[in-house]
């Protein structure tokens, strides 16, 4: 493993380009999932990762984007405290990481292991898939999230479809650094069949201008807001963990130890409360940009700012933004069929891998209350009018998930590793 890297300047600059491309798709996904701005996203995406890089001292490889464990609560707090009070939320949740950067610099590693183990983990991240799932279906038959209908059903589903066997070719079949775009292929063949069948808008395209910042947004800080946020950041703070250590496990180098699981859960903090000041979402590291680091076997963190570059330059041509939001929902809805599928599937695997024995008591109410509460729809507070406090979804399945963990006689039960190794 090489530690100085001296590649000529235009292979960084392509290869940057390169990163780039992989982790499009589900970066700017995620934003025209939620209504946020595509351009804000691309921003806040190059940013943070600017910034996650000065923290650790440029010494991870590792691309921050828009998080997907997000998404259900930025559309239910949009629609419940509005735009500004949800950045806020999203502000205050990247304190989480801070927080346990500051515990794991303390306590060491071990203290993530004994908080999170995988009975924790598994039916935390279910949730976060199949919490999803009605969204998927709905944009997938040309509906909106509350069931309305944007395009008709026949017209729907000939552009949904072929946008999710498109995916699942390329994401099986693909070679190289195909394999790891198959959002975008699918994106391309979707967007081709809807411009085909005429749901495109293309006034808003040609309307647009070439260059123009941003529609950013400033937080507004909402208590009922925030803690209705807040909890959710356990979940990718988990990934961001798993992230860290696919990564190290690519280049062949210990990053829980330098520059240390504490600075990357802080630059992954700042970057995600910087995302929220500008109205841009949650990040976190995206495992595709690993694959991609795994496939090229270039470990230069450098090509990581280059990425950043792009992204920020990509925010402000206008036009560029306008053909993202044109995309109409059955493009994503699709390809949502098979991603939020795939998130549910880590956490089984997350279960099934770690030997998680279901027929013990103990783990097997801590998964099967975590699941009902994180998809069921259960409302834990005040009341539910809109002026009430409470605590539902992914938010209140993580915090029900950890507390029962630590409450319930046994939680150490399951065979650890030596103290201060993780294993997500």
């Amino acid at each position: 493993m090489q530690d100085d890297f001296n590649d000529p300047l235009w292979r960084t600059v392509l290869s940057g380009a390169q990163m780039l491309f992989v982790a499009f798709g589900a970066l700017v996904l995620m934003p025209l999932i939620t209504g946020l701005d595509p351009n804000v996203a691309l921003f806040t995406a190059g940013l943070g990762t600017i910034l996650f890089q000065v923290v650790t001292g440029r010494q991870v490889p590792v691309f921050l984007a828009s998080s997907f464990a997000f998404i259900t609560p930025i559309i239910l707090a949009k629609g419940q405290f509005g735009l500004a009070a949800t950045m806020g939320g999203i502000v205050a949740a990247g304190f989480v990481y801070t927080f346990l950067g500051l515990a794991v610099k303390i306590k060491g590693t071990g203290f993530i292991d004994r908080m999170l183990p995988p009975v924790v983990i598994g039916p935390v991240v279910i949730s976060i898939g199949l919490a999803m799932a009605p969204i998927a279906a709905n944009m997938a038959m040309g509906k909106a999230g509350d069931g309305t209908e944007l395009i008709p059903y026949k017209t729907a589903m000939l552009i949904s479809m072929p946008a999710l066997l498109t995916t699942l070719i390329v994401a099986v079949f693909g070679k190289g650094i195909f394999r790891l775009v198959p959002i975008i292929s699918g994106v391309l063949v979707g967007f081709a069949l809807a411009f085909y069948f005429g749901v495109v808008d293309t006034a808003k395209i040609a309307a647009a201008p070439w260059l123009e910042l941003p529609k950013f947004t400033a937080p507004e800080f909402n208590w009922q807001a925030i803690l209705f946020i807040v909890p959710v950041a356990l979940a990718p703070a988990i990934e961001h963990i798993g992230g860290v250590i696919a990564v190290g496990s690519v280049t062949g180098r210990d990053y829980l130890k330098k520059p240390g699981l504490h600075r990357t859960l802080l630059g992954d903090g700042i970057a995600t409360s910087v995302a929220g000041l500008f109205g841009g979402p949650p990040n976190t590291t995206y495992a595709e940009v690993t694959g991609a680091v795994m496939l090229t076997k270039n470990y230069n963190p450098k090509i990581m700012t280059w990425a950043a570059i792009f992204a920020i330059v990509l925010a402000f041509i206008g036009k560029f933004g306008a053909l993202l939001q044109s995309i109409p929902v059955p493009v994503m809805g699709g390809i949502l069929c098979l991603l939020f599928g795939s998130i549910a599937a880590v956490g089984m695997n997350t279960l099934i891998r770690h030997k998680v024995d279901l027929s013990e008591a103990r783990n097997l109410v801590i998964v099967s209350v975590t699941l009902v509460f994180g998809i069921g729809g259960v409302l834990v507070g005040t009341g539910t009018g809109p002026d009430d406090v409470g605590l539902k979804g992914i938010a209140l399945c993580a915090i029900v998930a950890i507390a029962l963990n630590l409450l319930l006689p046994g939680n150490d039960s399951w065979k650890r590793k030596a103290d201060g190794e993780i294993d997500i």
